[in-house]
């Protein structure tokens, strides 16, 4: 039987277990945290303080696409052919592997608003071709419609046939919600496992989002999604055209590591639509841990670089995230 004694040896050994049990926790990582918008659109589903060290312990996964001077993907290129840094500092690649197999998750959003009324049949028998050439087995694509609603029209699936008739019930809408389309996908992307990829299917513009562009960026960057766009222009001069809206495509595309294309044909989507999945089967994945200490600031710079001395190496692109946010948005 315990004497008088003995309880402060028991509380200060109580305390001791408490401290070991909430150190793991104090250490985790918020690298890549995801933090929703309170005020963020819902999708309807029809079918560091100075002088403190944080601990970083978890990978940052950079997928990174590199295409010659002629726009194609390159192949074959090595680990040591890679150079990474972050916020200028040099790390240390600790994993690289050719991305051919690793299973993809794709939201493919289609605008149907009232301004893509006359483009929306050349959009519809294009994804299909491109859900068709694009899926496997360990693939899975989710169709979102997007108009003054936006409309997830299926879930992650492999299913084709679903995935056609989802396509097939696209219906026209009267606004465009193009950020809340791209932060909806992002969001329904941020827990998927694999490569992660928004397609989007649009003609710029947008009038009735409710959440703002600076909001969609971040959470597609929160997701590591690779965007997309593909911005349908049926007459390259025509008056009603938003340029603002393609400018913030294009920004989103460049700083998520994908691409923007321009379409004003069939045969112009078919082709933006091949050269994706060319891509997709030929990224690169480089990753490391952060050797250096946080800094005050939420996102953290990456960039990648070709380390290869023959000449045509000079004319190589390399594509990839701008970087990534060690806290959740507030």
């Amino acid at each position: 039987m315990p004497t008088t004694s003995t309880f402060p040896c028991l509380q200060r050994l109580a305390s001791l277990i408490v401290l070991v049990c909430l150190v793991p926790v104090a250490m985790r990582s918020q690298s890549g945290a995801a933090g929703r918008d309170p005020q963020a659109p819902a999708v309807q589903n029809n079918d560091d303080q100075g002088g403190t060290i944080r601990v970083n312990v978890r990978l940052v996964n950079v997928f990174t696409t590199v295409t010659d001077g002629r726009g194609a993907p390159v192949a074959g290129l090595r680990q040591q052919d890679f150079r990474i840094l972050e916020d200028g500092v040099p790390q240390t690649i600790r994993l690289f592997d050719k991305e051919s197999e690793m299973p993809l998750s794709i939201v493919m959003a289609i605008d149907t608003s009232e301004s893509t009324r006359r483009d929306l049949k050349l959009e519809v028998a294009s994804a299909k071709k491109f859900s068709h050439s694009i899926v496997r087995p360990q693939d899975r694509l989710a169709i979102f419609q997007v108009s003054e609603n936006i409309d997830q029209l299926t879930r992650f699936t492999a299913d084709l046939r679903a995935i056609d008739r989802a396509i097939d019930r696209l219906d026209h809408g009267a606004g465009t919600s193009l950020y809340d389309a791209i932060y909806l996908a992002a969001d329904a992307l941020i827990d998927r496992q694999g490569r992660k990829v928004l397609v989007l299917i649009t003609d710029g513009g947008d009038t009735t989002s409710k959440t703002t562009y600076n909001n969609a960026l971040r959470r597609a960057q929160e997701a590591e999604a690779i965007v997309y766009s593909i911005i349908v222009v049926p007459v390259a001069a025509d008056a009603g055209r938003n340029l603002g809206g393609e400018h913030a495509l294009i920004q989103i595309s460049k700083d998520t590591g994908g691409k923007y294309y321009y379409a004003e044909s069939i045969e112009q989507l078919d082709q933006a639509f091949s050269q994706i999945s060319e891509e997709l089967r030929t990224q690169y994945l480089i990753a490391y841990y952060p050797n250096r200490r946080i800094s005050a600031s939420p996102f953290r710079k990456i960039q990648v670089e070709i380390d290869k001395k023959e000449p045509e190496a000079g004319q190589f692109k390399v594509r990839h995230r701008a970087g990534y946010f060690t806290a959740p948005a507030k």
